[in-house]
């Protein structure tokens, strides 16, 4: 599912830029290679365990989260043009990868929950043993942090 990505994925984490590399292409975003529908089927991958993405930063779970966002777009539109042409299911089926899209932004969720539910409880913690010393949220530290 996310072979054409990995190259993206894996080098998410040393890439610290404030610009981005990202070019609009309009609606060909819409479609894989520039096709409405594929022409043969796509070996897909699988989904992004919570494991996995747990060791990810804020920032590449942000990325990771567009591109598989991206992904789910592109699945829908080619389903809107199959049944626009009137094409069996039996055909055209990419239901495994919508599927794995959803997974896995599921686990990013779960993995972004599991980290303000644990800055949450380190906050009441400093409150408790500090006084009124607050922690910056994940979003505002990377945020001041600066670029490399």
């Amino acid at each position: 599912m996310f072979g054409r990505f990995g190259a993206i994925t894996r080098s998410l984490s040393s890439r610290r830029t404030l610009q981005s590399s990202f070019v609009g292409r309009g609606l060909e975003e819409f479609f894989e290679a520039g096709q409405r529908l594929p022409v043969e089927k796509m070996s897909t991958g699988r989904s992004w365990s919570a494991s996995e993405l747990r060791q990810k930063s804020w920032e590449d779970l942000q990325k990771l989260w567009y591109i598989v966002l991206k992904e789910r777009n592109v699945l829908a539109s080619q389903k809107v043009e199959k049944k626009r042409l009137g094409i069996p299911t039996m055909y055209f089926a990419n239901r495994s990868r919508a599927v794995k899209c959803q997974q896995t932004m599921a686990r990013i969720k779960t993995v972004l929950n599991e980290r303000n539910i644990a800055w949450a409880k380190a906050q009441e913690e400093l409150k408790k043993s500090k006084g009124k010393k607050t922690l910056k949220t994940p979003v505002e530290a990377t945020e001041a942090t600066p670029a490399e």
